[in-house]
Order: C-alpha cells, then structure tokens, then sequence
C-alpha cells in the first residue's frame, strides 16, 4: 500500500469507526457464537498471493464482528469501563506511525519528556503530594504502564528489592536467599487476583487480610498490625502492602489513612491500586477518597478505564525512582549515549509513545471536561434535565445546589406514596435522563 492508497483507505477507515460507534448500540451486546466459530470461516493457511483490501474490509462484518462483545455499547455492564475518545484514537494513529520505542531518553526525547510531563499533569490533576511530581523538587516521579496489574508487580518487585537491600546493609553476610525466603506480602481479601498473581512471579508469599461486611470490605488498620506482629514473631519479614480503593467485587476502599503510618512505621513498601476508580479523584467532591497517599510509596490508576484515554495506559507513580531505578535499571554499552538520564528520566524497557494520548485528551477535554464526564453531565445537563421532568407534569422535583454543583432532590412527601409510586418514578427520570445524555455531544 502507496502513501496515496493509504490517504484513501484511511479516511474510509475512519469512517468505518464512526459509523461502528454511532450505530452500536443496534447490535447485540453480548455475541451468539459457539468456541471456534472463526476458524470455520476463514481458510487453514494465510493466502499464497495478497487479497484485495476491500475482501479484507468484506470480513469485517462476516468473520469479525460476529464474535464481538461490544464493550463500548451503552448495554454493556460487565467488568469495568474501557476508556474510548476519538482524540485518544487519533493519537494512537499518529503513535503508531512514528512507531518509536522509547527505552531511553537518546531512542526516541519526546517520547520520554512528554510521558514526564504528562505525569506530573495527571498527577496535579489529581492533587498528588509533591513528592511524586517529577517537575518539582521531589524524588518521585511517574511511569506510564500497561496495566495496573504490571504496576502491581512493579511495585512488589521494587519493594522486594529495597527490602533486601535495607537487611544487607545491616547484615552484609546475610545470605540473600535467606531474606528472600522470609518476606511476606499482604493484600486485602477483596483484591483483584493481579495482586496474588504478582506474589506468585516474585516468588514471595502473599497473605490476605480478611474483612469484613460490616467494615464496608474495607481493611482496617488494626486487623494489618495484629498480622505483621504475628508474622514478625514467627520470623518473618513484613515487607509489602498493597491497599485497595475501589475493589473489583464491591469497590471497597481500604482505609489508608489507617493503613499508611502502620506500614511507613514497620518499613513496609505501601502500593495504592486504585485501578478503576481512581479517575474520579480529578473531582474535588471525591478527592478526599485518596487522603492518605501521603504515606504512599507507589499508586496507580488506569485512565484506560475511565479517563477517555484508549487501552492501554496505565499510570504509575513513586515516592522515590531511585528504588525503581535501583531494581531494574541496566547499563549496558548499546544503551549509553552523550546526554544519560537525568535523575527525572527512569523509563526502560518499551516505553511506547502512549503519552501522545494523555495529551490529546487533556487538551482536547480540559480538566473541566474530564471532570464532567467523570460526573456525566454538567449543571448545566442537569438544569435540562430537571426541566424535562418538570415540563412533563407527570412528577415534580426541585433542585438544590451542593459544593456548587446542581443537585436534583427527590423527597418523598405524600402520605399515600407507595414503593410502586418511586419505581415508576424512577422509570421516568431514568428514561429523561437517557434522552437528554444522548443528545449530548461525543
């Protein structure tokens, strides 16, 4: 394919996209096809001579589709939201023709100051102490991943190697397997399986802290102590936390303003894996979910799920990069160039440019409008939204304004309300509000 052919092509494709997008919600969310289905539909072997572009896009629809489960499908309501912006897309377009591996500053500059920079804005957006803004006088900084299950294992990798380190240094002739097999990890009972998973990689043990239903399934800070005390006195070596807020059964948030001065006191490394929820905490109203990240050596979250910013993008930050840069870092001849890091650069290892799709969304959005699609509307959707209800003489409902934001209350006032009554209530208002977020701009 010619650069001309491909101008074509493209702008069909982008095409193809928008018509897929604006018309999904007409296809079956979930796909009717038995395991194998594809193979029956597509030849054994790969073609001998080139099939024509249009046959290629012809099976889209026959031999693609078909098995599609349609996450962006407004029926969709399983797992977790999967972030999608047309700026995110554009930018993975313009990210895969540069096509450019990152694993140093020398392979590919814009690549590894962008991520920074993008970083250290997330990370403001999201009123992180400091310490892990990479543009300050802090020693932390931030790190595009994969997933937050990666961010997981980084993070118990570079804990389990601080902690080798801190015994060594008080015991040189200690032989290091015999730290090693002594460490022991916790996580909340309630953690996604990444957690244990990392545990198995690293060859460590991994305990689970059990909770409770009347805890809200949220760690307490005395069920953690009494564990590492009882582990200490069996001779183990307490080196790993990883706290939870918003857990994937019931979006349980661990209290890590309990849970942080324990493990900053013991000397354990405390991950914060807020994978999912931790788009909202751009929102003043719900930032005070994260109070407590003070005592933090690592967080993550993923603006792949709700951040507008398409798969994947998952970002990482670190009190301290040195104890990063301290268990990964390798200096071989190949990689050494004229201008080394400096000590806010610490990316290795396949740092692809997908800062190109924070910055995409972030000034094509605005905090602003991260914000309200956080929130999903504005005061403004929600003023419409009231007067549609209103306008419709079927109920009547007035507003009220919380920390600025317009607030429709529903007060139940007659003396012959019944459950039935707030059930076709809530039908109305559900189907109003439907209306009005469709005719909203995507």
């Amino acid at each position: 394919m010619e650069a001309a052919e491909f101008r074509r092509r493209g702008k069909e494709m982008v095409d193809l996209i928008a018509d897929y997008l604006e018309n999904i919600e007409q296809r079956p969310v979930y796909p009717d096809v038995e395991p194998g289905y594809l193979r029956s539909l597509i030849p054994e072997e790969a073609p001998e001579e080139p099939d024509t572009y249009e046959d290629v896009v012809k099976d889209i629809e026959r031999v693609i589709m078909p098995g599609v489960t349609h996450w962006h499908s407004p029926y969709f309501y399983a797992y977790f939201p999967t972030a999608n912006s047309f700026p995110a897309m554009l930018a993975d377009m313009l990210s895969g023709a540069i096509g450019c591996i990152g694993f140093s500053w020398a392979a590919s500059p814009a690549c590894t100051e962008l991520e920074t920079v993008m970083m250290d804005w997330l990370g403001k957006m999201l009123k992180l102490p400091e310490d892990f803004i990479a543009g300050t006088h802090g020693q932390g900084g931030g790190v595009i991943q994969g997933t937050a299950s990666e961010a997981t294992l980084v993070a118990l990798l570079a804990a389990r190697s601080r902690a080798v380190r801190m015994i060594l240094a008080s015991d040189p002739q200690r032989p290091e397997t015999g730290i090693t097999s002594k460490l022991v990890a916790y996580s909340s009972d309630q953690a996604h399986c990444s957690v244990e998973r990392a545990g198995m990689i690293a060859g460590v043990r991994m305990k689970k802290i059990p909770t409770e239903q009347s805890d809200k399934y949220a760690v307490q800070g005395e069920t953690l102590r009494r564990m590492i005390q009882e582990d200490k006195a069996a001779g183990l070596i307490p080196f790993y936390f990883c706290a939870t807020l918003g857990t994937t059964p019931s979006c349980a948030f661990d209290h890590i303003t309990e849970l942080g001065p324990i493990c900053n006191a013991e000397k354990i490394w405390m991950h914060i894996d807020a994978a999912y929820a931790g788009s909202s905490f751009i929102c003043p109203e719900f930032r005070p979910l994260l109070n407590g990240i003070e005592f933090a050596d690592s967080f993550n979250f993923n603006p792949h799920k709700w951040l507008l910013v398409n798969f994947d993008c998952s970002t990482m930050w670190v009190r301290k990069r040195s104890d990063l840069i301290g268990a990964f870092k390798m200096d071989p001849l190949y990689l050494k160039h004229d201008h080394q890091e400096s000590g806010r650069y610490f990316y290795t290892d396949n740092s692809l440019f997908r800062s190109l799709k924070m910055w995409f969304v972030f000034r094509m959005y605005g905090l602003k409008g991260l914000q309200d699609y956080i929130r999903k509307g504005s005061n403004e959707v929600n003023e419409t939204l009231l007067k549609r209800i209103n306008n419709g003489r079927k109920i009547h409902l007035v507003p009220c304004q919380l920390s600025g934001q317009f607030v429709l209350r529903f007060a139940v006032c007659a003396r012959t309300t019944e459950s039935r009554h707030i059930r076709e209530a809530w039908r109305l208002i559900t189907q109003l509000a439907e209306e009005v977020m469709q005719e909203l701009p995507h």
